[in-house]
């Protein structure tokens, strides 16, 4: 990465979700994994806030965002991505099909990052975005084959991508 308060927003913002994700999937885990579960979040929350202790530190050294109208369209991808979520989810909702409500906003999350990767200027992010399409199909062929929870296949597996990720963007920072 070019500047390092962008590794660290990205530590800080995808290490705050993976905890989000390793939390969704606490809602009917197989057993024995709560505690990997736990873990998970808490190891995300650590690197989320080291992401934002250095985000904070290195404020004024710029970002990509700061180019003419990288801002706009990264707020346009975000809300392009709540919106698409947003209208599934009611889908899934009317149609009395929520088990798979966090495959779907793991798919949605996951190709939200094709046009957010140039954006940020972050090739990896394509990575990352491919790993969690991938963990929301994965996550819906399991759950049909096992039974397992959707919730519980995608929460560790987008957890564990984002807080790879997180990771990932600290170190940028710190180099």
């Amino acid at each position: 990465m070019e500047y390092a308060r962008d590794g660290a927003m990205s530590a800080l913002i995808l290490g705050f979700f993976a905890s989000s994700w390793f939390g969704w999937a606490q809602e009917k885990p197989p057993p024995g994994w709560r505690a990997l579960l736990v873990t998970g979040a808490v190891l995300s929350l650590a690197i989320a806030g080291i992401g934002a202790v250095l985000a904070w530190r290195t404020w004024s050294g710029g970002s990509v965002l700061d180019e003419p109208g990288a801002m706009r369209r990264y707020g346009m991808v975000v809300g392009v991505e709540f919106g698409v979520a947003a209208v599934g989810a009611l889908v899934l909702a009317v149609c009395r099909r929520l088990e798979y409500l966090s495959a779907w906003i793991c798919l949605v999350v996951g190709l939200h990052f094709a046009p957010m990767a140039p954006i940020l200027d972050s090739p990896p992010l394509i990575a990352l975005g491919l790993v969690l399409t991938g963990v929301a199909v994965a996550a819906v062929l399991l759950h049909r084959r096992t039974g397992m929870a959707t919730s519980a296949a995608t929460g560790i597996g987008a957890g564990f991508a984002l807080l790879s990720s997180a990771i990932w963007g600290a170190a940028a920072a710190l180099s």
